[in-house]
């Protein structure tokens, strides 16, 4: 079997390359590199999720969960300054070329992260994901299950799931296993991907999420 993009070394070479992408409305430079997800172009549901997320807040701890080379976390960076950006991902390959274009960029608020580096008491005001579905149901569930906990109160999560690889079943796991004081719905349908929102609602509780 090949190398996967969720492998936590690459063995391949990396071949570094650059590309012009759009990020926040402005065009930048990035490097991307083999062994890493997407590193051609911006992947289309990484565009979905920028397209009809909302704007994040102007400030607090961020969370980009899966981050890849860093499309998600650089442009929440770039719209909210004051922020603290975690970009998370197990490949620390992809974790190199976040910390690359972060510096070119001059964001000093992108913090590249494997999971056990995310402080404890780190609570997030936004999380954006391009959640790995390849890595497996279990390892998904799993992974959802440690972070989406983390969102602060009166908080949003936007996750982008394409349609035919479960996106829908996806959808009613994340409504059974964040009951009480969260709401999940589908948030906007795009390209065959499904954004989903999750909230964590807190106290005095918040307005259930209103389906797209």
């Amino acid at each position: 079997m090949g190398e996967h993009y969720f492998s936590a070394a690459p063995s391949s070479p990396a071949d570094l390359r650059r590309m012009r992408v759009a990020l926040a409305g402005r065009e930048v430079d990035v490097t991307t590199a083999r062994g890493v997800f997407s590193p051609e172009r911006i992947d289309k549901g990484t565009e979905v999720l920028l397209q009809n997320a909302p704007a994040a807040p102007a400030g607090g701890d961020f969370l980009d969960l899966g981050c890849g080379w860093g499309p998600v976390a650089l442009s929440l960076a770039l719209e909210s300054p004051h922020a603290r950006v975690w970009a998370l991902d197990v490949n620390e390959r992809a974790l190199d070329l976040v910390r690359r274009n972060a510096q070119a960029l001059g964001l000093d608020n992108v913090f590249p992260v494997t999971a056990d580096q995310v402080p404890d008491d780190v609570v997030f005001r936004a999380i954006r994901s391009n959640p790995p579905i390849r890595v497996g149901k279990s390892v998904l569930h799993e992974l959802l299950e440690t972070w989406i906990p983390r969102l602060d109160h009166h908080s949003d999560g936007y996750f982008v799931v394409q349609r035919n690889l479960g996106s829908d079943s996806l959808q009613r796991w994340m409504e059974q296993t964040f009951g009480d004081g969260y709401s999940t719905r589908r948030h906007a349908t795009a390209k065959g991907f499904r954004v989903l929102k999750v909230r964590r609602h807190g106290d005095p509780p918040t307005a259930p999420v209103t389906t797209a």
